[in-house]
């Protein structure tokens, strides 16, 4: 079996009914153990299918425009554009990376709140017209560099709770709104819709409410400068939980319903990012380096804890750190906890550790206290949902080596692309055969996104 395709920079195994994504794990640490122990991710993208008809069933008609930052690894992007969702890009090197996919500039948004100028040009260059603004001084930027640009106003939540101070970073308030039309109107400028976002750890869901009724208001206002707005952009925060976007659908579908009829002509999009990708990666990590830590310095501040002088506390080091594939844990909790790939027994004792990426770094901690059978180094550590953060992107760190990526789709997910019409020929090429008793070599090696 070989893996590679000669004009494909990735391939998709196609995992039979015998074969399963820990098959693949195990079988791609077996193959670093004996050629190199690099980091690496297994990508599920029959996930992403799953995920998609998910959305059409509670969502629909509201048009999901993914992110590229959050995962813009090539299969994610590929997979996402057959389905027919569209891109929203907060880069240059965003909008050129989705449109050599072949995806119309229609479907894509230049979401950026503070962009430069060069890459507004190069939107209306590439007639990426859509993009997003909140101040008056990004308008006039947009005025200058882009004529036929259709703006979206992004107006600010309402929910400022600690977790929340990014909202009142970016987005207008109401009041400023009318200012903003004015001036957009002065300069020949087109306003087309409305943005909001809430983020997914917001609890109170009566926030999207206030901001749907805001963004209402918004509209009603456009009328009166002559502005012909159809598109209400409500934004990401979706977390991957069915339940989550049930309950979400559950407490907007009333409202646009009542304030953006089907018969008003206004599109509703949303953003789903960590949505699509968060629970489709798997990260495997190796344990390059342990040491021993005294246990008052590994405890939170404040934190007391009776324990055995004589039980050793260990710190371990890996070759993944906040400066790749965890880059997220710098401004936010680790959502998912490390478990042990190798076999182990259910009465064997656990002791406290903490896991710590490879630049020696004090801000490269990724797990500050967790319990861990003793391991050794070389021994394998899994990080499940890891598929929203820095896929796609080059460390800030120099000696960091990107973890490769392993693709994989059922058969029954693969058919399911089928049966719907959308496997695209050029599609269809990156996908091989992965039978049930899985035995790679290096050369079989059937990952590519080095």
């Amino acid at each position: 079996m070989k893996g590679f395709l000669e004009d494909a920079n990735y391939c998709i195994g196609l995992l039979d009914e015998g074969a399963t994504l820990a098959d693949v794990i195990d079988n791609c640490i077996y193959e670093h153990t004996h050629t190199g122990k690099r980091a690496f991710y297994v990508g599920d993208l029959g996930k992403l299918v799953k995920k998609n008809i998910q959305w059409q069933n509670v969502m629909a008609p509201i048009k999901p425009f993914y992110p590229v930052r959050c995962n813009s690894a090539p299969g994610v992007l590929e997979i996402l554009g057959t389905l027919g969702v569209g891109f929203a890009c907060s880069s240059k090197s965003e909008m050129a990376l989705v449109q050599d996919l072949g995806i119309s500039p229609e479907n894509i948004i230049y979401t950026n709140p503070c962009k430069q100028a060069s890459q507004i040009k190069y939107a209306a260059k590439t007639g990426i017209n859509i993009m997003i603004c909140d101040n008056d001084i990004e308008l006039k930027k947009i005025a200058r560099n882009h004529p036929n640009a259709k703006l979206l106003l992004h107006i600010a939540t309402e929910d400022i709770t600690a977790d929340e101070e990014m909202n009142m970073k970016f987005g207008t308030t109401l009041k400023n709104c009318r200012h903003l039309m004015e001036c957009a109107k002065e300069l020949g400028v087109q306003i087309v819709g409305v943005k909001f976002h809430v983020s997914g750890s917001c609890k109170d869901l009566q926030t999207y409410i206030h901001a749907i009724s805001d963004a209402r208001c918004v509209f009603d206002m456009a009328e009166e400068f002559g502005f012909k707005m159809n598109m209400l952009d409500i934004g990401g925060g979706f977390t991957g939980s069915e339940l989550q976007l049930e309950e979400v659908n559950h407490v907007i579908r009333p409202l646009l319903d009542v304030y953006f009829p089907k018969e008003s002509g206004v599109n509703v999009i949303a953003e789903p990012g960590c949505y699509y990708v968060s629970s489709a990666f798997t990260l495997a990590v190796n344990i390059i380096a342990k040491k021993t830590t005294e246990y008052d310095k590994l405890l939170p501040s404040g934190v007391e804890q009776a324990r055995n002088d004589d039980e050793p506390v260990f710190t371990y080091y890996i070759n993944d750190g906040v400066y790749g594939s965890f880059a997220s844990k710098l401004s936010e909790k680790l959502n998912t906890i490390p478990e042990v790939h190798k076999k182990y027994k259910e009465d064997e004792p656990l002791f406290t550790s903490s896991l710590w990426g490879p630049s020696c770094d004090e801000l490269d901690q990724i797990v500050e206290n967790c319990l861990l059978p003793e391991l050794s180094v070389g021994d394998w550590l899994i990080f499940d949902n890891m598929g929203s953060g820095t896929l796609g992107e080059q460390s800030a760190f120099n000696d960091y080596q990107r973890p490769l990526i392993y693709y994989m789709m059922s058969f029954s997910d693969w058919d399911e692309m089928q049966d719907a019409g959308i496997a695209s020929d050029t599609l269809m090429k990156n996908f091989f055969f992965v039978p049930s008793c899985i035995q790679l070599s290096p050369e079989d090696r059937f990952s590519t996104a080095a």
